[in-house]
């Protein structure tokens, strides 16, 4: 099997549609609507997906595509490694966008975020917009504005929604040459 076959593989996911992997070794795919391209000068790759979804991911990220209704176009992203920076125009993607990640789930309807999975940890930041943030087994959860983030670590405890600091916005954002 070629190094693209093994990143990048498509399977069918029984209750959530058509689930396609990507890890950002390979780039020339059209998956759930989504194209991919990498960025020239760096490892980074920016997927334009249908209904003018944006998705940058960083090198390294470990995520997977999901077509929950099976229409074609991506409508949620499975994240396990890494970050990615997602820009979702209000009302294009039909129900709304998730990122589930082993901590937590982003939902929004129109916005511009950043996910990041590492160290048992999921961190959620809003440049634009707003989103729902909550643990898979809960339906408690928070609403992050622009500026605000959470933390999202296993457990039951209470999520803390923070304003963060310009230090670590700009650390986040330039993993995504912003």
């Amino acid at each position: 099997m070629s190094a693209s076959g093994r990143y990048l593989r498509s399977l069918v996911a029984c209750m959530l549609g058509c689930v396609f992997w990507v890890d950002t070794a390979s780039a020339q795919s059209n998956n759930a609507g989504c194209t991919f391209r990498v960025v020239a000068g760096t490892s980074r790759q920016i997927l334009r997906c249908r209904e003018g979804l944006t998705i940058i991911a960083e090198d390294g990220a470990r995520f997977a595509l999901v077509d929950r209704d099976r229409n074609g176009s991506a409508d949620a992203v499975r994240l396990r490694r890494k970050a990615l920076l997602f820009d979702a125009p209000a009302g294009r993607v039909r129900g709304g966008f998730a990122v589930v990640t082993p901590q937590a789930i982003a939902a929004v309807r129109g916005t511009r975020w950043a996910v990041d999975v590492a160290r048992g940890k999921t961190s959620v930041f809003v440049v634009k917009g707003r989103v729902a943030v909550q643990r898979p087994a809960s339906n408690a959860g928070v609403v992050l504005g622009p500026g605000e983030g959470v933390d999202v670590e296993a457990g039951t405890g209470t999520l803390t929604v923070k304003r963060w600091p310009a230090a670590r916005v700009s650390a986040l954002m330039a993993r995504f040459g912003q």
